[in-house]
């Protein structure tokens, strides 16, 4: 197919995959407002400001739509978590900087995985995407040690921490966040302690 030919179908293409994109965010946003169950074709169709029947073009089920949402915060964090991987620097600080980064700019994306992650234990389709964060952050801890202990306190310690910035609201910075993953590791337990007077 020559170049000229192409374009029609490129076309389609490219407005068909921008749909996708908004119909994803809307899902988000829907998620982030109502809780993962608050998403049907129908509220996010309203959020996104198109048919129901358009929504259920491109996504058919819901777990379609649930899926492809989950999947686009994921792929947020797999590509930070990489770079964190793959550059110089100390690693446990670059962790801790992405997980209090869920509580600032990217909260609303962080709330929606979250929830997201929840329902996965409800909804079968979304189990292996919800295993994700875990995964990544795995990966980055094989990085700091290879005591799977360790690696294990890691990733639970950072979970943990990512809750509670998310959803109790706990003031943090990267230097608490760095010192409670610290301790995960191994550090001694002085190391680790955050002063209550000083937060």
């Amino acid at each position: 197919m020559s170049g000229g030919e192409g374009q029609p179908v490129d076309g389609r293409r490219a407005r068909g995959d921008k749909r996708r994109a908004e119909i994803i965010e809307a899902t988000l946003a829907v998620v982030t407002r109502d809780g993962a169950a608050g998403v049907t074709h129908r509220t996010v169709a309203k959020q996104a400001g198109i048919t129901t029947s358009l929504s259920t073009y491109y996504f058919t089920a819901l777990d379609d739509l649930l899926v492809a949402a989950l999947s686009s915060v994921a792929d947020t964090y797999t590509a930070r978590i990489r770079q964190i991987i793959d550059e110089p620097g100390d690693k446990l600080h670059g962790l801790a900087e992405l997980i209090v980064e869920s509580g600032g700019p990217g909260r609303e994306r962080a709330l929606a995985e979250r929830e997201l992650s929840t329902l996965a234990a409800r909804r079968p389709a979304l189990a292996p995407v919800a295993r994700q964060w875990r995964e990544n952050v795995a990966e980055l801890a094989a990085t700091l040690t290879n005591d799977p202990e360790a690696i294990a306190a890691l990733v639970a310690a950072s979970d943990g921490l990512c809750t509670a910035i998310l959803i109790d609201n706990i003031p943090a910075d990267t230097d608490y966040v760095q010192r409670v993953l610290s301790q995960a590791l191994g550090a001694p337990r002085e190391a680790a302690r955050w002063p209550v007077e000083e937060r």
